[in-house]
């Protein structure tokens, strides 16, 4: 039996849409539930090969939530139905497991991900984990399984940081 592949957690803003007022060449704008999203469809395209060719599974982990599959996916490049992580669905019994973490809901999927899962790699995007990472030092330490990747939001995720994705993701689990 093959291992599934490593999970790739995907936030939204200041990921896939970066915070700018300047729009780089080749890069993609639209309105999605009245926000003006800024993205570079090279990026979308990279994350979609890796997800399609069965080297990741593409994960929603962001405050979009759902509304990430019905009204982001499909005009950002990404296809529908990927699993969505919520605030509201993570597993009965879990919390008390949180004991001093300072409350971050993304972290507490994370964590849930890992221990549903043990073993299994991850790959953690999201801009806000620089600014969380008092509070997911602890965890990641102890976790090696896991890559956090932790783009500036007014720049999103670059070609830069997705070959380092996938060099670690070449890497012996």
């Amino acid at each position: 039996m093959t291992s599934p592949p490593p999970v790739l957690l995907l936030d939204v803003d200041g990921v896939l849409n970066a915070v700018r007022p300047d729009l780089p060449e080749g890069w993609q704008r639209g309105r999605f539930n009245g926000y003006v999203l800024s993205w570079d469809p090279a990026v979308v395209a990279r994350l979609r090969a890796l997800h399609e060719s069965g080297r990741v599974e593409l994960q929603w982990l962001t405050t979009w939530t759902e509304l990430a599959d019905r009204l982001l996916a499909e005009p950002l490049g990404l296809p529908r139905g990927l699993r969505t992580h919520s605030r509201d669905l993570l597993p009965t019994g879990f919390g008390g497991a949180l004991g001093g973490i300072a409350g971050w809901w993304k972290l507490a999927a994370a964590q849930a991900l890992a221990e549903a899962e043990p073993g299994r790699r991850i790959v953690w995007v999201d801009d806000d984990l620089a600014d969380q990472a008092e509070d997911t030092r602890d965890w990641l330490a102890a976790n090696g399984q896991v890559l956090v990747v932790a783009p500036h939001y007014t720049r999103g995720l670059t070609h830069a940081e997705l070959d380092r994705i996938e060099a670690w993701l070449g890497t012996a689990g």
